[in-house]
């Protein structure tokens, strides 16, 4: 089956706009455009080309996100829609929305911070205190340097007691 858009209509706001359907299913309060793992949109002659980086380069949710990119685009009718990876640049928690890490701290995982941010990037590493999405304490201790996903620590929160993630900046 063609594609039902021709190189006119199609738009990367339009394509955007499809890709804010697509969650993370590992954190589904985050969409694809949240996470910052659409690197871009191409268009060519109404076909869609999305280019998207992994969080981490072994990250188990990449293909259910192309799959789910892929079956969106096909529903809104992009039939020969094509999923690019790339894995340079590393993806890097700076990508994420702040829209997104609202959302995080929300639902109840910490965000990355921006202190946290700057010296992985800078590859040193500094301890900054992690603010307990519960309670907003920063009374709060790292548990295990893995959580519930390769993408987040585990902490405990010493103020509400309560265990929470935090999504690890890299």
């Amino acid at each position: 089956m063609e594609n039902k858009h021709d190189n006119t209509t199609v738009s990367v706001q339009e394509i955007r706009a499809l890709l804010k359907e697509v969650n993370d299913p590992e954190v589904p309060v985050l969409s694809v455009l949240d996470l910052g793992i659409v690197r871009d949109i191409r268009i060519d002659g109404g076909t869609v080309e999305v280019i998207i980086t992994p969080t981490y380069s072994g990250c188990p949710a990449m293909d259910m996100i192309r799959t789910e990119i892929k079956a969106v685009l096909e529903l809104h009718g992009y039939k020969d829609a094509r999923i690019t990876t790339v894995l340079s640049p590393a993806w890097t928690t700076e990508w994420m929305s702040q829209e997104g890490k609202d959302k995080l701290r929300a639902y109840g995982i910490a965000p990355p911070t921006p202190l946290q941010q700057v010296c992985h990037t800078k590859l040193f590493h500094r301890e900054e205190a992690i603010q307990c999405p519960h309670c907003h304490s920063y009374h709060t201790s790292l548990i295990s340097e893995f959580g519930s996903t390769a993408c987040k620590a585990l902490y405990r929160c010493e103020d509400c007691k309560e265990p929470f993630d935090y999504f690890k900046c890299h």
